[in-house]
């Protein structure tokens, strides 16, 4: 019997180290935008190494005769999930079902961590309960579509084309001006930064406070509605000479302008989870047009939540940026530390995993925005198969349009709709 439970290990290992492999979304984020030209990927051949994976197993068990018999209770585990599944080698079929990924990878980790197939199961169980009972479903697709691709101003190749805080190189950002340009350049719509001021006032703005756009100085936590209402939005742009004296816009007077101009709005919520979603709700029931022409998109899982709490007609969206929490924007490292980037490195796998398995079910989003250089047609593939549109971010040349458009036929948020030109971060 226990050489039987040896040779089993032997073999079972090679199949779950293969299988954990599969865990990992990093071999779906392989970048296209640097290499526009290639329509696919080169496949890669799985040759697990069946001495070391028995070999690691081993120590964590303690010994073979352990990990033998914990690794039946995680085949019972699985067969008891009574999923017939495909497990394909091709990482682009990606057959492997949510739910059991989600599940299989929590009832090893643990099982690996504690040893213990009570506490295994206890906690794998009690997230599935969890997202059974608090997941939040999708809105009707039909609605969607109506917001992501509607049936208007649409650019070729029936795609959608959002002006990233209102065309921020062709007008002041956030602004009433940006907004108006948008429009009369072709935009289908906007995407517009939400914040609040001091004395709770819902404003435009990106930043946290108003330095870097307008001739002011402080956080928007420390400044009135009354304070900022006299601040020059346009003393930092480019054509402040042309946008002079513009204003910072309530989110009230923005949400208006674009609904005179038939603008699909792209809400991107900063922070501020609780009063964002009270804000939100209220501009909806004020204005129920918004839940046919736009969208509420956050980084924060959180905000998304409480919008859904709040209002669960809306429209939603996750934002992401694979390796955002070891990297700025521009990739160079946050962290002058090698242990502390490596140990944030470690968390973003841990993100990206959670946003493609987890984090868009538990909210219920319609679409998913993404930095465009993590997109391939394996991604959105990946996402079509769930309902979730992809909307890549930020476009700001020709190349990097007919890309979008053509091949890989997905919205974009763009800086311009006049020029190429450099990102706005």
């Amino acid at each position: 019997m226990r050489t039987r439970y040896v040779a089993a290990v032997w073999n079972l290992s090679c199949a779950f180290q293969w299988l954990l492999t599969l865990f990992s979304t990093n071999s779906l984020q392989q970048t296209s935008f640097s290499s526009a030209t290639s329509t696919r990927h080169d496949r890669e051949e799985l040759s697990p190494r069946s001495s070391s994976a028995s070999a690691a197993l081993a120590y964590v068990c303690g010994d073979e005769w352990r990990a033998a018999k914990l690794l039946t209770g995680v085949l019972f585990y699985l067969r008891a999930l009574g999923s017939s599944v495909l497990l394909n080698i091709d990482y682009k079929m990606l057959q492997l079902g949510d739910g059991l990924t989600c599940f299989s990878l929590v009832f090893v980790l643990v099982l690996l961590g504690t040893r213990s197939a009570v506490w295994s199961t206890a906690l794998t169980v009690s997230l599935y309960l969890f997202l059974a009972l608090f997941r939040f479903p999708q809105v009707p697709e039909s609605r969607a579509k109506q917001v992501l691709r509607p049936g208007s101003r649409l650019a070729p190749g029936g795609v959608s084309v959002v002006a990233h805080r209102g065309g921020a190189h062709d007008a002041p950002e956030n602004t009433i001006s940006a907004i108006r340009a948008a429009s009369a350049n072709g935009a289908t719509g906007v995407e517009l930064d939400l914040e609040f001021t001091a004395d709770g006032v819902p404003i435009l703005m990106h930043d946290e406070t108003v330095d870097r756009t307008t001739n002011g100085s402080g956080p928007l936590s420390k400044l009135r509605y009354s304070e900022i209402g006299k601040l020059d939005a346009a003393a930092k742009h480019r054509l402040s000479d042309r946008f002079r004296g513009e204003k910072v816009p309530t989110l009230q007077e923005a949400v208006e302008e674009c609904i005179k101009h038939q603008l699909i709005i792209y809400f991107d919520v900063k922070g501020h989870a609780d009063e964002a979603a009270a804000a939100l709700k209220k501009l909806y029931q004020k204005h129920p047009v918004l839940y046919n022409s736009s969208v509420v998109c956050s980084f924060e899982p959180k905000v998304i939540y409480r919008m859904r709490q709040a209002d669960p007609e809306v429209v939603t969206a996750l934002t992401h940026r694979p390796w955002s929490l070891s990297r700025f924007g521009d990739g160079s490292p946050r962290f002058t530390s090698t242990w502390k980037y490596l140990w944030m490195q470690m968390l973003d796998v841990l993100l990206d995993w959670a946003h493609h398995h987890l984090l868009w079910n538990l909210c219920g989003v319609s679409a998913f925005l993404l930095q465009k250089n993590y997109i391939s047609i394996d991604i959105v593939q990946y996402w079509a198969e769930r309902g979730v549109e992809v909307v890549a971010w930020t476009v700001n040349t020709a190349v990097e349009k007919q890309y979008c458009q053509q091949l890989l036929n997905i919205n974009y948020i763009t800086d311009s709709l006049m020029e190429d030109c450099e990102p706005h971060h």
